[in-house]
């Protein structure tokens, strides 16, 4: 005889998830493994000579790079001597403010930093996480993708995603050649629904710089970096030719930030028998020696191999607690899905939207998941009311805004004709009125006719031949008649001069201006201060389309 229960319970959603024990062997361990260096610290006449018990002779182009690049050596000995749990208790503490630790938690190892988040619970982090993120003000970023590469739904769903309250958008492809057309699609979709969304197109590293400096794309954050010497050398790279790759997009005003994420190692077969969290320490002290302002981690797209062991998440929320604690912007995840299970993606989520990040999300999915081009986030459109719903719940902001039916019908429609003029003007493949009413009213790619992939694809080739630039989307967008969006790009292309928006956690606000944690600094300590919903934005979040009020009994 079998129980009824337990055959009810091996049908739930959960125990469709693949779950592991610990291998730390392997590096399948998220935190505290025995097999993970101790923290240590030698320097003489200004160089580290010993870094977490590994002498100089012996360190790899790793610990090389952190040693000289990554750690603040002046209180560098005397820092290290401090007991762990001392530094926890600090990064808890709401009487000990987030200048004062940071110059503490930048002269740690990655050893020593893996140690101390290891001395801290679920809610701990997040407590630290509220204190030690960079910007006071929370953000929120999304995925704008379709599987066929249709820029015209691409424009509707960024406009529609800006209106809801995304300050990045993010776009790949299906097709690698689409790239330019759905970048353009993007930065111009995204600033019809809201003026000054920063924009990416998510493409292999040379095709990426080439978008950023023709001006269709803003930022970029696709550029990863890795804990272990192998995988850096499989991936034909090493931290030095990364951080030129930053100084690159720097030099040229785009907005950067590295990529990692706990488990990346071990799914590559190179873990070293380390921990997940200590690898991804050493990928976040890489990212600060780089001199990149900000980090996209929370495990992305290796979600599962943390997912699946003990402690897996916790880990998670710990590394983005490691990227605040090196004074980086942190856009922490969130953006694949990992769990069959609604109660546990909602819970993965929570970790970061309740005390709030630089970008809660990395990529939440502003697109059906079927159309998500990253292999599906952990939210996507189908889910907006419910994430609007905790915000209400919570009073938490989480970024987004609740939206009238008729506004996103609108917004939409003006995305769709808008870039329907300047493919038209740029001689572009021609959109048609039936794809601009399509896209108003789509669901996603299923509702949108076909386009010439063909003709498109030579398109892009062309284009990516010329000299071709945003100044040239500009004139399109000018002599078609929308000057409002035409000097909304204008200054979009203006910051890649002025480069304000290159400061740490940078966003632009509805009137256009640069918030980012020089003029935005997080001062949280304690009860009714840091960032609290101003009393506009409360009524925003809590005006549900669903809520009845006195009026409807009457």
């Amino acid at each position: 005889m079998k129980s009824k229960r337990f055959e009810v319970l091996r049908d739930r959603p959960v125990n469709k998830d693949g779950f592991l024990k610990e291998w730390p062997e392997v590096g399948l361990i998220a935190m505290d493994s025995p097999l993970d260096p101790k923290p240590s610290i030698k320097i003489q006449n200004g160089v580290v000579v010993e870094l977490d018990g590994k002498k100089r002779e012996d360190f790899d182009l790793i610990d090389t790079f952190i040693a000289d690049n990554s750690i603040e050596l002046t209180n560098a000995e005397k820092v290290m001597a401090m007991d762990s749990k001392a530094i926890a208790h600090m990064l808890v503490d709401i009487n000990v403010p987030r200048n004062e630790l940071v110059k503490i938690t930048k002269s740690l190892t990655p050893a020593k930093a893996t140690e101390v988040l290891s001395k801290m619970n679920v809610l701990e982090l997040m407590m630290a996480l509220t204190k030690m993120r960079a910007r006071k003000t929370p953000s929120n970023q999304c995925h704008v993708t379709n599987v066929k590469d249709n820029p015209v739904l691409i424009a509707a769903e960024a406009a529609e995603a800006a209106l809801r309250g995304f300050d990045e958008q993010e776009t790949t492809v299906a097709v690698a050649r689409y790239a330019p057309f759905n970048a353009i699609a993007l930065l111009v979709g995204a600033n019809v629904g809201r003026p000054g969304v920063l924009t990416q197109c998510a493409v292999e590293e040379a095709t990426e710089l080439t978008l950023g400096m023709k001006g269709f794309t803003a930022y970029a954050e696709t550029v990863s970096v890795y804990g272990t010497e192998q995988v850096f050398i499989d991936g034909d790279d090493t931290p030095w030719s990364k951080a030129f790759l930053a100084s690159a997009y720097a030099s040229r005003g785009l907005k950067m930030r590295f990529t990692s994420g706990t488990g990346s190692e071990v799914l590559m077969g190179y873990a070293e028998s380390k921990s997940m969290l200590y690898l991804e320490a050493r990928c976040v002290f890489i990212t600060k020696g780089a001199g990149v302002q900000g980090l996209q981690n929370g495990s992305i797209s290796c979600i599962g191999v943390p997912g699946a062991v003990p402690s897996g998440i916790r880990a998670v929320l710990a590394e983005n607690v490691l990227t605040c604690m090196m004074d980086l912007e942190v856009a922490s995840g969130n953006d694949q899905t990992f769990s069959h299970s609604d109660i546990r993606r909602t819970a993965r989520t929570l970790m970061q939207m309740i005390p709030g990040t630089d970008f809660i999300f990395s990529g939440y999915s502003a697109v059906p998941n079927y159309d998500n081009m990253f292999a599906g986030s952990n939210f996507d459109a189908e889910d907006y009311d419910d994430y609007n719903v905790l915000q209400r719940d919570l009073k938490v902001d989480g970024g987004l805004r609740p939206v009238k039916e008729e506004e996103v019908i609108k917004i939409r429609n003006k995305a769709a004709k808008v870039l329907q003029a300047v493919f038209k003007e740029m001689n572009f493949p021609l959109i048609t009125d039936e794809e601009v009413e399509a896209a108003t009213y789509a669901h996603g790619s299923k509702d949108m006719p076909d386009r010439n992939m063909v003709e498109d694809i030579k398109a892009c080739n062309d284009l990516m031949k010329s000299k071709t630039t945003g100044v040239e989307i500009i004139k399109a967008l000018k002599k078609a008649g929308y000057d409002d969006v035409a000097n909304t790009i204008l200054a979009m292309m203006k910051l890649r001069v002025s480069g304000d928006h290159l400061h740490t956690s940078a966003i632009i606000d509805n009137n256009f201006k640069v918030k980012s944690a020089v003029n935005d600094k997080n001062d949280y300590m304690g009860p009714c201060t840091g960032y609290a919903m101003s009393e506009k934005r409360w009524n925003e979040v809590k005006d549900i389309e669903n809520a009845l009020s006195a009026a409807d009994f009457e």
